[in-house]
């Protein structure tokens, strides 16, 4: 009896966690929402959940094409939700440790639970048929991004577009910067201490890239400001932006923070307005500045595209973190090959280009901008710096020698992979006229 009892219980726990990861996938796929929206029930093994969940947005393109290809024909539109419960069975039998078995019976009985047993022989066939041609799925060539994507990454990257599509589908390590406040060797130290391994970066001076990635809570004084989890691409922000305590630096399109937190610990006396669109995003500035013990920075709730916000008083250093295709972090973010679309690129575009005509004014001469991006798209980047280079004669070029990057026609070019998200950096003087 206590076996059978323990067996149920492992039995609904695998039921609930995976009822979860259908409503979590279903919203993404079906109702184009973000996966950062979605709330895990607290009380869950989330662990396991966003597992199952990110493996399946992840590897969605390659999973739909399988999937779709072994259906007769396509489900109605109100039983889409079965279609995305067999993505979820195809990943764990395909890219998961889930025994077989388990990933069969397990998902064919969440069709009882979401009232609809008339699915289980169809799950269940085509799941047991995912599993007879495994071997042949997995060799053949997918990079499971969508054809738009594949074309442009292509295109712009021919020699390095297999490394790119490889590292979005993996998962990205966990790094963080610690606060000038902690020696990082003894932070280092003591992490270690409580089983947390971690190494250093001769890029980014303050950061640990951890082995395994943990709960924030487990990483020592955290809620004191010992650290912020940022990786390494995004901590060059403040090493380039290079603030100086007598500095005004305007952080634009600042939530939530992390950047603005590192100029401010790396200029103590210097005054930042970090200024967002955004109230509820500005409000976790703010968060994250008093957990960190940060009290130099003044946020606005303001239009990076428009001066209204602006007191007329000229910045000395401008950090333009600009919205983007976000295509630089798939691995973080792997909903992105779902929800972004190319139409959104040449918005995008458009948009960086109103901020940097907007900003630019604010600048003093002599002052420095930098532009950044997490995206990898030539448009975003180089195209749209060497653009406002031209229509302005008091804007140059910074070189950029960190041993970062790849070497772009302006600017600075970091691909997906390894310790790296996909960054682009370019630093921009304003001279005098």
């Amino acid at each position: 009896q206590e076996h059978f009892l323990k067996k149920l219980r492992l039995q609904l726990a695998s039921n609930t966690i995976l009822h979860t990861a259908l409503d979590a996938v279903c919203s993404v796929v079906l109702e184009k929402k973000s996966l950062s929206s979605f709330i895990y029930p607290e009380e869950e093994n989330n662990s396991k959940t966003k597992s199952l969940v990110f493996g399946t947005i992840r590897y969605y393109h390659q999973l739909n094409d399988v999937v779709s290809k072994l259906l007769n024909k396509s489900l109605n539109k109100e039983d889409l939700d079965i279609h995305c419960l067999m993505l979820i069975g195809a990943f764990q039998l395909l890219y998961s440790n889930t025994p077989k078995h388990a990933a069969i019976f397990e998902t064919v009985e969440i069709t009882k639970q979401i009232d609809k047993p008339w699915a289980k022989n169809l799950v269940n066939a085509i799941l047991r048929e995912i599993d007879r041609n495994k071997d042949d799925i997995l060799a053949q060539d997918h990079y499971s991004h969508p054809s738009w994507l594949v074309k442009k990454i292509k295109n712009y990257y021919p020699e390095n577009y297999q490394q790119i599509f490889i590292a979005n589908n993996t998962q990205a390590p966990m790094s963080i910067r610690v606060s000038p406040r902690y020696n990082l060797d003894k932070y280092q130290e003591n992490l270690e201490n409580i089983g947390i391994k971690s190494f250093k970066s001769n890029i980014a001076n303050q950061a640990l890239v951890l082995q395994n990635a943990v709960a924030v809570n487990k990483l020592i004084d955290f809620d004191n400001g010992s650290c912020y989890v940022q990786d390494l691409s995004a901590q060059l922000a403040a090493i380039l932006l290079d603030a100086k305590d007598s500095d005004l630096i305007l952080d634009a399109c600042a939530a939530p923070g992390g950047k603005t937190t590192h100029i401010a610990e790396n200029a103590p006396n210097s005054k930042i307005i970090a200024l967002d669109s955004d109230p509820i995003r500005t409000e976790r500035i703010e968060q994250n500045a008093n957990r960190l013990n940060i009290n130099n920075i003044s946020s606005i709730i303001g239009d990076a595209a428009v001066s209204n916000w602006w007191n007329r008083k000229q910045f000395d250093k401008i950090l333009l973190d600009a919205p983007c295709s976000a295509t630089g972090v798939i691995r973080r973010h792997p909903d992105i090959k779902l929800l972004r679309k190319p139409k959104d690129i040449t918005q995008l575009v458009n948009l960086q280009k109103s901020i940097l005509e907007n900003l630019w004014p604010m600048l003093k001469p002599g002052g420095v901008l930098l532009y950044a991006t997490c995206s990898i798209l030539k448009a975003e980047n180089e195209e749209q710096i060497s653009s406002f280079l031209s229509d302005n004669g008091d804007a140059k070029e910074v070189k950029i020698n960190l041993d970062w990057g790849i070497k772009t026609s302006i600017g600075k070019q970091q691909l997906p992979g390894g310790n790296f998200d996909g960054f682009y950096y370019a630093k921009i003087v304003k001279n005098s006229l």
